[in-house]
């Protein structure tokens, strides 16, 4: 049976309130044809986010919203480095782009908004650490701040030609005073991320000089 444009529209909307945004995979599977996403287009009943990416123009608008819009576009990716410090207010760095890691063998999608930075965590990590938030209606998987820091420290500027797109030892520095000064870290858990993610040498020295005198 067809369905109507009418009730398709109501399903479109339906579906924009529920999730905040969704693809139009997302659309089509609930009924909704293309020609119906178009019309609304038009009409400004919803709105493009990115290709293949809607929302209602009254959606209300968060400062993480291109985590949402990340998260939509890459499910299987989980915000990391950058942004994930940024989001758990570590830094007070605005990342250009969205980080986000995904496994070594994942289909890297062509994404041109949000700007998204790939990296690509090996299994032993990948996993490890990982917090679900609800921005916008969206699901959006972030790595916890003590993992965050970690993930900083392995993925330094100085680690060699594989990281040539770090943030930097000085961001790593950064989020591991704030986590602790924030409370949002234990240097027990700082050490137990940096013991499995092979940067211990690395990371003990700081973790020692900044919790010396507490």
């Amino acid at each position: 049976m067809t369905v109507s444009a009418g009730t398709q529209r109501e399903r479109a909307i339906s579906l924009l309130r529920q999730h905040g945004m969704a693809r139009a995979s997302e659309l089509l599977a609930a009924g909704v044809t293309a020609a119906t996403i178009s019309r609304m287009l038009a009409n400004d009943e919803i709105i493009q986010l990115s290709r293949g990416l809607y929302q209602l123009p009254d959606a209300p608008s968060d400062v993480n919203n291109a985590l949402a819009q990340a998260a939509k576009r890459v499910p299987k990716g989980v915000i990391c480095l950058t942004s994930a410090l940024a989001f758990h207010e570590l830094t007070d760095t605005i990342p250009s782009r969205v980080w986000v890691a995904i496994g070594p063998k994942d289909w890297r999608p062509v994404v041109t908004r949000p700007a998204i930075q790939f990296v690509r965590f090996g299994p032993k990590v990948l996993h490890k650490g990982i917090q679900e938030h609800m921005i916008e209606g969206v699901k959006v998987r972030v790595y916890d701040p003590p993992k965050t820091i970690v993930d900083l420290f392995r993925y330094r500027q100085s680690a060699g030609r594989r990281y040539q797109k770090s943030p930097g030892l000085n961001l790593a520095i950064e989020g591991l005073r704030e986590a602790l000064r924030q409370r949002k870290a234990t240097p027990s858990e700082i050490a137990h991320y940096a013991t499995e993610g092979g940067v211990w040498s690395v990371v003990q020295p700081y973790l020692e000089a900044m919790t010396a005198n507490a």
